[in-house]
């Protein structure tokens, strides 16, 4: 599914500066807050729902090949957190529903 579409779906507020890559297929979602265990079992080309909102989130990402990341339950996100997901290519995003709820509306939409 491509990125545009799931960030309609699931009414997704994109925190980027620069422009993101809409046409990214998302094959995968990945749902959790220990940064460890995402570098553990995310697999490449998901997008990430979590609370984390720090800088080591975006260094997750992209160790893990992520190129979406949902910041979930409106928590704020830093200035250098935007910057380094411009920098690294990082769609970022906010929403104000948790990541069980996301995460159940992006099954409904096919991603297993």
């Amino acid at each position: 599914m491509k990125l545009s579409e799931i960030v309609i779906e699931l009414n997704l507020q994109n925190i980027n500066k620069t422009p993101i890559q809409e046409d990214v297929d998302i094959t995968q979602g990945y749902t959790c807050d220990l940064l460890s265990q995402v570098l553990a079992s995310a697999e490449q080309g998901s997008i990430w729902f979590t609370i984390q909102s720090h800088l080591n989130v975006m260094g997750v990402a992209v160790m893990a090949g992520i190129p979406a990341v949902v910041i979930c339950e409106g928590h704020e996100v830093s200035d250098n957190v935007i910057e380094k997901a411009d920098e690294e290519k990082i769609s970022l995003f906010i929403s104000q529903e948790n990541a069980f709820t996301l995460s159940g509306k992006l099954y409904e939409c096919g991603i297993r």
